[in-house]
């Protein structure tokens, strides 16, 4: 199933969004989380990014962010995101955004992770990229970043 990406330049979905990825490079490899293994939430048992659900009025930016902050305990200014990419949402039918930004070593080493998720890890691009556990939508989203590189 592919993944339609839409215009990023179009501001009028950004009031109806339903959520937001974040794409955590460190080096070459991602920061990545294995989900719960709940059969009753989307994408059980597979690898993840840092995101989920926006909350009140957020902004994408303001929505990724807090997620990062509350599942990794990682705090980046807006400017650290590096790209940002709407997407539809195949799970909510709705419009949600992808970004990409680069941690550093100080934030990698000072991960608290939350209480979502069973472990991270750092994967290598190509291993998530091939792997059969990482969740497509995110293996799409991440091929068209990584072809504006």
């Amino acid at each position: 199933m592919l993944n339609l990406i839409i215009n990023d330049n179009d501001k009028s979905n950004e009031q109806g969004f339903t959520g937001c990825k974040l794409a955590l490079f460190y080096n070459e490899q991602l920061v990545v989380y294995r989900r719960d293994n709940i059969s009753s939430i989307p994408f059980a048992n597979m690898w993840d990014f840092p995101g989920g659900g926006r909350e009140g009025n957020e902004t994408p930016e303001q929505c990724v962010l807090r997620e990062l902050h509350e599942e990794f305990s990682i705090a980046l200014p807006t400017e650290r995101l590096i790209y940002k990419q709407q997407a539809i949402n195949q799970t909510s039918d709705g419009i949600s955004y992808f970004f990409v930004a680069q941690a550093t070593q100080l934030e990698i080493e000072s991960i608290h992770f939350g209480d979502e998720g069973q472990y991270w890890q750092l994967m290598s691009i190509e291993e998530y990229m091939n792997d059969k556990d990482a969740i497509l939508p995110l293996q799409q989203r991440l091929a068209c970043y990584l072809e504006t590189k």
